[in-house]
């Protein structure tokens, strides 16, 4: 590739032809502020549509101010990054920009974690002038069942559309208006509810204000935390204790299981469970299922509908409803590890524990955005009580632990309760993509052959390429297995399913980019893969200690079915822990 030089605040550097200013300036150390601009590292995408104009430089030569994002280097260019005439453009644009700006920052989910607001305080705007003409825009705030969005702090930056579109394809965000008035919001509807979203929270991960923020339940939570009528449970997502620490200080990759369950008790939960005996629990019920239609389709029975998909995410299920439900029969009918849990809390555990189930409160923390609609959804309630009550992302338990009073970091290490709390490594590894589909191979291998697995780690199902497949060999018969995480990815793999040119016999699907230690209720990681990948090792660190690294090898699981639900897919377990997937048309209503 050919090599250019070009002078940077009197710095010389080599950069290769194409490059930008800003990734030139980077390269020598010298920061040049951005707004708009991100880049998704290893994925190759990056968002600068030089709307903000925030990153603005003086290049000899030229008349007008570049943006250093878009603008490409040339052969002997010569730059000033920092002079008079460039502060003075950014300090005005920012003025612009909060000029029409709402004044609730005292209020607003971002305060305190708002890019705009940081950017203003390092350009040392303290006075915003013009701001008495500026066309106030008075857009309603549109609330779905996972995620607000609130136009009036749009600033057109487009990383939404972006992660929306480019990353994920799933389209529900698009520019519209112009001037003081342009806003991203949903290309086909008026509100988020009636659009192609997934709620998979991408968006609110890269949102850099309040434009776009999570429905926070955590006052809900504390009411009934606060009710002596209410025995309240919580279960918590294999993916979150890979990442919580790291709002606390701590380095991406540092494992707060123990911490975070004394955590929990401290805030007062009832009892403290976990979400990976239900990925056990999952693992039963989708395995068994793949082996039956497997088993079925080897035969020459037809209606043995393969691949299989799993059904784990629910931001994916969300994707799938609205883009293929022409292959609604083609998922897995089990239900998320998050509703098989919620629905045996109050069945098995609050019979045991003599609890009428409409006073008792299942909470469970998430990585994900979508598990609060998830959790709406009417399939999975009981006269209308809900399976699971209340979904809170690991942002919002973290903002819970600090307003307690708690620092994670001097906390000792608890244990999670039985019987729910007990689990596998199998369960652990559901938070990474490649996890769910790995615990299933470890107990299909073994029910399918009957001989004990020696090999535990798949490796060739591990990774962050956003298509991978692979063969293993269940003693002779070739399962074909294919891995997808990130929409625009999965799309790629159900086309070949719609088309039946797929040649796999199962296929895992997970809408975040990482699987859910990259949810969009994660600690924001603003793509940064070194963060992701260090999850994903907590997560197989966890797994490697853990006594038992096979679903069907707990002991809890093996109970509940012997008192309980008989064996897999047996009726009983059909009902409770089964589901139906339909056109997503549907309206969630959103009790206030």
């Amino acid at each position: 590739m050919e090599t250019i030089t070009l002078t940077i605040d009197n710095k010389k550097v080599d950069v290769p032809r194409g490059t930008t200013i800003l990734k030139a300036a980077r390269q020598l150390g010298i920061d040049i502020p951005t707004l708009c601009y991100m880049e998704l590292h290893d994925m190759n995408i990056e968002n600068r549509p030089a709307g903000c104009r925030i990153c603005v430089t003086e290049v000899q030569g030229r008349r007008n101010l570049a943006p250093a994002c878009a603008t490409k280097c040339e052969d002997g260019m010569v730059v000033k990054t920092h002079t008079t005439r460039v502060l003075n453009a950014r300090r005005t644009v920012m003025e612009f920009i909060l000029s029409d700006h709402p004044k609730d920052c005292l209020i607003c989910p971002k305060s305190g974690n708002c890019e705009l607001q940081s950017m203003a305080h390092k350009l040392g705007i303290r006075e915003i002038p013009g701001a008495e003409i500026a066309a106030m825009s008075t857009y309603r705030k549109d609330t779905s069942p996972s995620i607000i969005r609130d136009l009036d702090k749009c600033i057109m930056c487009r990383r939404c559309e972006m992660m929306c579109n480019d990353v994920q394809t799933v389209g529900a965000l698009s520019a519209v208006n112009r001037g003081f008035m342009a806003a991203v919001a949903p290309a086909f509807e008026q509100n988020l509810e009636h659009s192609p979203c997934t709620y998979c929270g991408q968006c609110v991960a890269v949102c850099p204000t309040g434009a776009l923020t999570e429905v926070d339940h955590t006052p809900e939570v504390l009411r009934v935390l606060a009710d002596p009528t209410k025995t309240v449970v919580v279960q918590t997502a294999p993916a979150v204790r890979a990442a919580l620490g790291e709002e606390f200080g701590m380095k991406p990759g540092t494992l707060v299981t123990g911490k975070m369950v004394t955590a929990l008790r401290a805030l007062g939960f009832d009892y403290v469970f976990d979400t990976d005996f239900a990925a056990d629990l999952t693992i039963m019920e989708e395995g068994t299922e793949l082996l039956d239609r497997l088993n079925r389709y080897l035969k020459g029975d037809k209606t043995a509908r393969l691949p299989i998909l799993t059904s784990c995410c629910p931001g994916w299920v969300n994707f799938f409803e609205y883009y293929f439900p022409d292959l609604k029969e083609v998922p897995s009918t089990a239900k998320s590890p998050q509703q098989m849990f919620g629905a045996i809390a109050k069945s098995y555990f609050a019979e045991k524990i003599k609890v009428n189930r409409k006073d008792l409160v299942v909470v469970s923390i998430m990585p994900c955005l979508a598990k609060k609609y998830e959790c709406q959804r009417d399939e999975f309630s009981v006269d209308g009580n809900r399976d699971v009550d209340f979904s809170i992302s690991t942002r919002e338990l973290a903002a819970f632990i600090k307003q307690a009073n708690l620092d994670l970091n001097n906390l000792e290490e608890g244990e999670f309760d039985a019987p729910l709390g007990e689990s596998t490594g199998a369960g652990v590894i559901f938070g990474t993509t490649g996890g769910v589909i790995e615990a299933a191979v470890r107990t299909a291998y073994e029910i399918h052959t009957g001989k004990k697995l020696d090999r535990i780690d798949f490796t060739e199902l591990r990774g962050l390429e956003g298509v991978r497949q692979a063969a293993i060999d269940f003693d002779g018969l070739e399962v074909r297995i294919g891995i997808a995480h990130g929409l625009g990815n999965a799309r790629k793999l159900l086309n070949d399913v719609r088309e039946g040119k797929s040649q796999f016999h199962a296929i895992e699907v997970m809408a975040c980019p990482g699987g859910c230690i990259g949810g969009g209720g994660q600690p924001l990681h603003h793509g940064n893969s070194e963060i992701i990948k260090a999850r994903a090792a907590a997560i197989y660190e966890e797994d490697r200690k853990k006594p038992l690294r096979k679903s069907h090898e707990n002991p809890f699981i093996i109970k509940l079915y012997e008192e309980f639900l008989g064996k897999p897919n047996s009726e009983k377990a059909h009902h409770l822990l089964h589901t139906k997937y339909f056109e997503k048309k549907k309206k969630i209503i959103v009790k206030q």
